[in-house]
């Protein structure tokens, strides 16, 4: 098998428009291709997994020890025939300016994959040969196969950017793409539109493969990279299924790491899939809830008539069913959704909140989480780690928090856990693998939920 690792200069450099594109070209040469991104996002490998058809998965050398990212590409990559690494931010960005931690050169090294580099080209001729140099030395742990100018102005300025590097650096150039505003995927207040929002339909992935094929060398990039050895993990064990959770999954709730997943159902959980915008209930026999993020504030006033079955999860709260809620899913168990043009919207009522839009961000950044007594993630002291992101506040506040939390440098930050029952919201999405005892609590809350209800 073969890998690369697809880095930007900086972020918003058009990687993930490369990215894509390089997916889409492989695929049409028959590749099979095994997609994955650094960092915490989530929209980004929608997209991956829309154009590969395969589920693209999350690596983070913060959220996640590096033995757990190493078995997540393992495992995930052993029947590819090329992995793709989209990079995050900067190659050489991570959690602060002193160290590699958190970056796309770190996980690049602890893969042994080479890195292309994407350096935007605008306003720059020979000066892009002193960029490309001071990465190619920066650190000389790390492979280049070589570097890829985006947004260049026309074939003259690639020609004067291909001389700048020559003599200078050791990476070949593979190619310069033209500027081109047509072949472009929208964005929004989190980032790119979701897959779910603006699919990829097959004139913009004929799009994106020309653009890829036309522009970069990709004979040549693929017959310098070299050959990997992976050896697989062992299959995750699931047990029988002893509890049905359902999760929510339609435009609105379609932010979730899969390993999470995953993991529940290894623990003994059958995750039945439903829609809060068109299902009017819940599936049948269900003995917990999941609600992922996403964006339900797009869809706010869907949500709110949809009665039937935010009265159906408001008395499942009642009668003590697991409901977990992260982020987006965390806003509609709040009493009150207010948009961005001041209009409220009744959502579902287990927490005593108004979460108001903003027009600006709120928080952003990894955090770590101690359990301040015992929730359906497990008993007091229970430290996992995860990211946050919104844009959303909340009005009303004054419970006491289920989280203790600091930030990355470990320094403490305000992020709350509220707790009704066995209902558990807050706007972190954790990552389940940085700790495995919380799908298992959750598994056990089901379960002695399950009983209860036997016995009434």
């Amino acid at each position: 098998m073969k890998g690369i690792v697809i880095a930007g200069v900086h972020s918003g450099c058009g990687k993930t428009t490369i990215t894509l594109g390089l997916m889409a070209a492989l695929r049409r040469r028959g590749l099979n291709v095994a997609p994955f991104k650094v960092g915490p996002d989530f929209i980004d490998p929608g997209h991956h997994t829309a154009i590969t058809g395969v589920q693209s998965r999350n690596l983070d050398g913060w959220m996640l020890p590096r033995e757990c990212s190493l078995d997540i590409f393992q495992r995930n990559a052993a029947s590819a025939d090329i992995a793709v690494v989209e990079g995050v931010m900067g190659l050489f960005d991570g959690y602060d300016g002193k160290t590699e931690a958190g970056s796309t050169a770190q996980m690049a090294k602890w893969l042994g994959l080479p890195v292309l580099l994407v350096v935007d080209a605008r306003s720059m001729a020979r000066s892009a040969a002193a960029v490309v140099q001071g990465f190619e030395n920066f650190d000389p742990d790390l492979q280049f196969a070589g570097v890829l100018f985006n947004k260049v102005g026309s074939p003259t300025h690639l020609r004067y950017l291909e001389e700048a590097l020559e003599g200078k650096v050791a990476m070949p150039c593979l190619g310069g793409i033209i500027r081109n505003e047509q072949v472009s995927i929208p964005s929004r207040h989190l980032g790119l539109v979701t897959s779910e929002d603006h699919g990829l339909g097959s004139d913009i992935q004929n799009a994106l493969v020309d653009l890829v094929e036309n522009n970069l060398n990709l004979d040549e990039l693929l017959a310098s990279l070299p050959e990997i050895a992976v050896d697989p993990p062992p299959p995750l064990q699931a047990e029988a299924p002893k509890v049905r959770i359902a999760a929510a999954r339609d435009q609105a709730f379609c932010f979730y790491y899969s390993e999470n997943l995953e993991l529940l159902e290894s623990c003994g959980a059958e995750i039945v899939e439903f829609s809060p915008l068109k299902d009017a209930g819940l599936p049948k026999d269900v003995d917990g809830l999941y609600l992922g993020g996403g964006y339900p504030e797009l869809h706010a006033e869907a949500l709110s008539k949809n009665t039937a079955l935010k009265d159906e999860i408001f008395q499942a709260c009642q009668e003590g069913m697991p409901i977990y809620g992260e982020c987006g899913g965390f806003m509609v168990l709040c009493k009150t959704l207010e948009d961005l043009e001041g209009r409220e919207h009744a959502m579902i009522g287990c927490f005593d909140l108004t979460c108001r839009m903003s027009s600006r961000l709120r928080a952003l950044g990894y955090r770590e989480i101690t359990l301040n007594q015992k929730t359906v993630l497990g008993e007091a002291g229970l430290c996992a780690r995860g990211h946050e992101f919104h844009y959303s506040q909340l009005d009303e506040h004054g419970r006491m928090s289920v989280y203790d939390a600091v930030d990355r440098s470990g320094g403490a930050r305000s992020v709350d856990g509220f707790q009704v029952n066995r209902c558990l919201g807050s706007y972190l999405h954790l990552h389940f693998m940085s700790q495995p005892q919380a799908p298992q609590a959750f598994v056990q809350a089901c379960m002695d939920y399950q009983k209860e209800r036997k016995n009434r």
